[in-house]
């Protein structure tokens, strides 16, 4: 199993409109809102890590209202 955690900056005021928009994406299992340099927190998980790679790309960065994204992929040895 392949996870990923994509933190997420959106424009000021517009984190729960970002969050519906991430509810409606393949493969995401939890979204958190947070505070500091990011807005929100994103796990991803799927059998094959190049299922995440294209719904990260194709997907999550176009959504409007996102200004930056971060990728952490966890190790699974480390699991």
């Amino acid at each position: 199993m392949s996870i990923v955690y994509v933190l997420v900056a959106c424009d000021v005021g517009l984190e729960k409109s970002v969050i519906d928009k991430l509810k409606s994406v393949d493969l995401v299992k939890d979204i958190i809102g947070v505070m500091g340099s990011y807005d929100i927190l994103v796990k991803l998980e799927s059998e094959n890590s190049d299922d995440l790679k294209n719904i990260i790309t194709s997907k999550i960065r176009k959504i409007p209202d996102i200004k930056t994204t971060l990728t952490l992929t966890v190790i699974e040895s480390q699991e």
